[in-house]
This record gives structure tokens, sequence and C-alpha cells, in this order.
């Protein structure tokens, strides 16, 4: 393996179990280890910044949000590609249409028109609610929008996209999902971060469990957890241990990268 200078990192079902709310001991001293080696650290997830956990002791070097829609570190922002008006348009139009609530997330504020059941326990995964607000469309036409959640099943995505051009869904759970830009993805967000730190794919890894970590798979050498979806692990580098068994420390470990 190459001389490793960037891993990419997923949170839900990787970093954390989606039962927690907080990293173990192992993994953030796997992480602490990787910066004391001088290897930068990569926040990859479908949250959005508001939602992204500070994990006490460990400081991540970038962050690459809403599915990669949204990329940046503490100086600056390195890559910005939210959804088109009209798409956010034709989305609420047809979350009415459905009867499905809807969420909406701009860089620094998140709201929803009401929450089911299953967009309850999606939100709850990281503890972080949107806020209730009864006029999505003002909101919409003021905010720069980089994610919508839905809460469908995947019979019914067609019928959520109906009449939008420039979006697509990225789900990692079955009863809901995250809508970003057609052409983004964590893949592109990867690109863009590895662009701007000079850093070539080789010398790239990632962490991931989900479907919405498929492209990411497809730009660098992937580790799926154990744990992960049998799609992911059928195009992954390798695979480790289940997030519960602490997968990130061994792997690193065992591969002599800490």
């Amino acid at each position: 393996m190459t001389d490793i200078k960037i891993i990419f990192f997923d949170i839900d079902g990787t970093l954390i179990s989606l039962d927690k709310d907080s990293i173990s001991e192992k993994t953030k001293i796997a992480l602490n280890a990787l910066k004391d080696k001088g290897i930068h650290i990569c926040i990859a997830t479908g949250r959005a910044p508001v939602q992204i956990p500070v994990f006490e002791g460990v400081d991540f070097d970038s962050f690459l949000s809403f599915n990669g829609s949204l990329c940046f570190n503490e100086k600056e922002e390195i890559f910005s590609n939210p959804l088109t008006n009209e798409d956010v348009l034709h989305f609420i139009e047809n979350a009415k249409a459905m009867d499905k609530p809807l969420a909406m997330a701009g860089k620094k504020s998140y709201v929803a028109d009401y929450f089911d059941d299953a967009l309850s326990m999606y939100f709850g995964f990281s503890n972080h609610k949107p806020d209730f607000i009864d006029d999505l469309i003002s909101f919409a036409q003021k905010t720069k929008i980089y994610q919508l959640n839905m809460s469908i099943r995947k019979e019914e995505y067609d019928r959520a996209l109906l009449g939008t051009r420039g979006a697509k869904i990225a789900a990692w759970w079955d009863r809901a999902v995250d809508i970003i830009p057609k052409d983004g993805g964590k893949g592109l967000g990867v690109r863009k971060i590895l662009e701007y730190y000079k850093i070539k794919k080789e010398e790239a890894l990632a962490f991931g469990d989900g479907n919405n970590d498929l492209q990411m798979f497809e730009e660098v050498n992937g580790i799926a957890m154990a744990n992960g979806s049998d799609d992911l692990k059928n195009i992954s580098y390798d695979i480790c241990k289940s997030v519960d068994c602490d997968g990130i420390f061994y792997y690193l470990k065992d591969k002599n990268i800490i």
C-alpha cells in the first residue's frame, strides 16, 4: 500500500454505531495516532455541518458534508454545490402530493415542515432536529439548499424525483433518504479535497458502511465495515471488523498505518 497521506471517515455506522453518539476510546486513539504521523483526517458524511459531532480530544483537518456538496476546513470553503432552486420547489410540491414531510438544509440551518416516525428516527441518529417552519418555499428562495430529506422507500424514489432535472437520491437507510445534486456525491467531494491538498488518490483511504459511500470507494481505496452493506463490500478494497468491534483501530494497526 502506498504511503497514506489522507483518510476519509464516514460517521454513522463507521466512526460511531447508529445507537451511539460518540466514538470509542480505541477509535479516538487511532485518529490521534494518524494525526501524530502527519496523516490528514477528514470527515465524509451525509450530515449537515450543524449535525457533525465534536469528538472531544480529536481535531479533524477537513469536512466533507452533505454527501460532498459542501466541503470545508477551518480556514475556508473548499467546494460548494447546492441544489437548484427549481428542483427544490419541485420537491416541495412532490412531498405535499405524497403526503410526506420534507426537511431542507442550508449551510448553517436545517428546517422541516413536520415529522413522521421515519424522519424523526432519521434525525435521531444525529441527535439534531431541524427547526419546524410553515413556509418552506420562502426559506428555499432566500437560502442555498444543499440537501433535502424525505421519509421514502425505494419504490417511491421515482415519484419523489418527478419533474426534477439536477437531483438524485443518496440513501444509507431504507426508510428515509438524502437528496443531493445529480452531479454530486461523496466521490466528487473526495476529488475536490484531494485537489485542494494536492494529494494523489493512491495516497488516500476511506472507511464507510453505507451505499452513500459507493462513489467515495470508486475514487480511493475503500475499507468497508463488517456491518456495512453488501453493495459496498462488493467494491471495497478491503473489509475491516465492525464499528462495534473497533474495526478502524484494528485495521490501521494490522496494516502498520499507525
